[in-house]
């Protein structure tokens, strides 16, 4: 890890808006983000469709937070292009570490089929990435980490950019100054991952209907 690019430098960073991001899982270097535009999913806007609440309500997976970390950061980094290189994924270990970085598993017995990780301060959540290894794996993940982010109080679910996948899920861009604001809300909140709490298919999507 770069002896100036500390994870107590990346919560700073995160807090005023910027992130981290390498241009490929070969390239050392780490260089800073802080994008005219800003993908958020607001919490009251979920979208879960009719299919995927169906799916969500059978439980075909088993959902745990923050049990296999590093697990879910390398099945991010498992694909043709990614910005996950050596250093960003030691710095993200050292913050889940520290208690600031967290991660949503799906399993399927003993195999990792899916999940998202990102970082929670106070009332903010920055969502980093997800992978899937079933169909479907990373919106079951997701409906699972808006719910617990709701529950917890959480203010502002930041996806740095938008993609038609979260599109299609209640993702949407804001302007810069908006997001900041949106931030320092966030950031006054006080929050809980509760990442002990294990909730049921049935009780996400029915919690979902009622604030969407």
């Amino acid at each position: 890890m770069d002896q100036d690019l500390t994870p107590e430098l990346v919560l700073r960073a995160y807090a005023s808006g910027i992130f981290p991001m390498s241009e490929s899982q070969d390239d050392d270097d780490v260089f800073w983000v802080d994008p005219e535009m800003r993908g958020i999913i607001p919490l009251d806007g979920f979208h879960i469709s009719r299919s995927l609440g169906k799916l969500i309500k059978a439980d075909p997976y088993q959902v745990r937070f923050n049990t296999e970390f590093t697990g879910v950061v390398a099945g991010c980094a498992d694909r043709d292009v990614t910005w996950i290189n050596g250093t960003i994924f030691s710095l993200y270990k050292a913050l889940f570490d520290m208690g600031f970085a967290h991660s949503v598993e799906l399993w399927e017995g003993d195999d990792l089929v899916g999940g998202a990780y990102g970082v929670a301060i106070n009332g903010a959540f920055f969502g980093e990435s997800m992978f899937s290894k079933r169909p479907n794996a990373s919106k079951i993940a997701l409906a699972h980490l808006v719910d617990r982010l709701r529950f917890g109080g959480f203010k502002l679910l930041d996806t740095q950019f938008i993609t038609p996948h979260l599109a299609t899920m209640g993702a949407i861009e804001i302007p810069r100054n908006q997001y900041h604001e949106r931030l320092e809300i966030a950031l006054n909140t006080e929050a809980s991952l509760n990442p002990s709490l294990v909730f049921d298919g049935y009780s996400v999507v029915q919690r979902n209907a009622q604030t969407s």
